[in-house]
């Protein structure tokens, strides 16, 4: 499974300890930056993360920042991306089952144990594929305003 993952400042530090787990899962591991604690904007990276997985070089995207909540944003701009602001085990099960997302931000702040369950979880869960929520996310997707 083809995993991109990017942090802005903040996150960089765990993102090197995400990768490290990724990659002893066995995950195959694009990292998109930042490479330093030096402060970067955050939408330069979701947005590079997110394209790819809208282009289909990458499965997932992982994006990290102090909360997860500004990446999400960013990457929600991008078309064809539904990502979403994960704290937790449930969060990581639903925003696959009832959403179909392909892109997680989490925050930080986490421990590094609840991040590595959360993305497991994230990664190993299928769509429900009920009619209901393809039918869900068509409108969402074809939402243009």
């Amino acid at each position: 499974m083809e995993i991109g993952i990017g942090s802005d400042h903040r996150g960089y530090l765990k993102k090197q300890k995400v990768i490290k787990i990724l990659k002893q899962l066995g995950y195959n591991v694009t990292d998109y930056g930042t490479n330093s604690e030096e402060s970067v904007d955050y939408p330069d990276f979701a947005f590079k993360v997110s394209e790819d997985v809208r282009d289909n070089k990458i499965q997932f995207g992982v994006l990290i920042c102090a909360n997860g909540i500004g990446m999400a944003i960013a990457s929600n701009k991008v078309n064809k991306i539904r990502c979403a602001k994960v704290s937790n085990v449930d969060e990581a099960k639903h925003s696959r089952i009832d959403n179909d997302c392909n892109v997680i931000a989490i925050g930080s702040d986490l421990s590094i144990i609840k991040i590595k369950k959360i993305l497991t979880t994230f990664f190993n869960t299928k769509f429900n594929n009920e009619e209901r929520f393809v039918r869900r996310i068509k409108k969402v997707d074809n939402y243009e305003h």
